[in-house]
């Protein structure tokens, strides 16, 4: 089974919720629309599930247009962040209950049920009902009634957004496995990269209802096409600063001059944005000295200090611009020090005057 989106595009009341979009999704594979709230990621699944109709384009499933097909005659599942059960049933029942409208008879049923509460940890709880779970205990069962239909196509719209921290990361470690289990198509939304990145599979970055990237996850994270797929793909949101080159200098917006890395040796003179993402922006010490000295070395000033316990994200101001760094452990620093910082080249993205990426640290595209 394939899902195939030709030239998709969405208009509302004059508005185009989607741009024109083409997006090949394979069976058995995990594939993540990663993208900040009103990018386009419920749009996007309301048109592969058939409950939207596009304004321009065609949408085949294994070959077949389904288009003009409502969601009643698709083979599809979704499953959304709050949690929906039928609260006068139990679990079984509410596992049960899309079972028992395709007629199935009573043996196949519980096999199905059983073995599909099985794998979502269920079993000792088949007789509860969804009020009297834990929230995890909801959604997996909400995630139950929609695997057990043996649906091709499985979507989930951000199904841990309303759980707590402990609840969101046990689930994550269980939905690659159970997808692995099920063998759909699964599609996931979320607005969160780190969740991106531990899901894997494929990840399609949306800004503004564009699909501005699709492919393997981690190529999307090391390698964004352009300066907006890295802003959707880091959090906090990635850095940047406008960097000249001539000859063989970078001249920056506040006069600093820096060398131009010899693997960037051959780009022509022009005006780029330099990106880099949080954690690969250090904070100088005697031990990193000697590693600085192969990269960047600017002086930024503390604008402010978030403690997280195991990191501290520090703000810095270096000249107009304000920068995000995230360092292990508790920085012993104050609201206004100034603070040496340096730039891994190998850690570097360079974009064009457009935004597209043209060298990061392994070299020019």
């Amino acid at each position: 089974m394939s899902l195939e989106l030709q030239d998709v595009s969405q208009v509302v009341d004059g508005l185009l919720q989607i741009a024109p979009t083409d997006l090949v999704l394979e069976k058995g594979t995990m594939n993540v629309l990663l993208g900040p709230t009103s990018s386009g990621k419920t749009s996007l699944m309301r048109l592969m599930a058939g409950l939207d109709k596009p304004s321009t384009g065609r949408i085949f499933s294994s070959g077949v247009d389904v288009t003009h097909q409502r969601v009643q005659q698709r083979n599809v599942a979704m499953v959304y962040q709050e949690f929906i059960n039928y609260p006068g049933m139990t679990v079984y029942d509410n596992i049960a209950s899309p079972l028992r409208l395709q007629g199935q008879t009573k043996v196949d049923v519980d096999r199905q049920v059983r073995a599909t509460a099985e794998m979502l940890k269920l079993t000792p709880v088949l007789q509860r009902r969804p009020l009297d779970l834990s929230g995890g205990q909801q959604q997996r069962c909400a995630l139950a009634r929609a695997l057990v239909k043996g649906a091709e196509l499985v979507l989930l719209d951000e199904p841990l957004a309303n759980l707590d921290y402990k609840l969101r990361e046990e689930l994550r470690a269980e939905i690659p496995r159970i997808f692995e289990q099920a063998g759909s198509i699964f599609v996931y939304a979320t607005t969160e990269p780190e969740e991106a990145l531990l899901l894997g599979g494929n990840t399609a970055a949306l800004w503004e209802g564009q699909v501005t990237q699709f492919g393997s996850t981690l190529s999307v994270y090391r390698q964004p096409e352009t300066l907006t797929t890295a802003r959707v793909f880091s959090d906090p949101p990635i850095n940047s600063i406008v960097v000249t080159k001539t000859a063989d200098t970078l001249s920056l917006n506040d006069g600093a001059v820096l060398g131009v890395p010899n693997q960037w040796a051959v780009l022509s003179d022009d005006t780029y944005t330099l990106g880099f993402r949080a954690h690969h922006l250090k904070i100088l010490s005697p031990e990193t000295v000697e590693q600085a000295s192969q990269a960047f070395q600017l002086r930024c000033t503390v604008v402010a200090i978030e403690v997280t316990g195991s990191e501290t994200f520090l703000h810095l101001r270096y000249g107009e611009l304000i920068w995000v760094a995230i360092t292990p452990g508790l920085q012993k620093m104050a609201v206004g020090d100034a603070v040496d910082v340096w730039l891994d080249v190998a850690q570097l993205f360079l974009f064009d005057g457009v935004g597209c990426l043209v060298a990061d640290g392994d070299g020019v595209i």
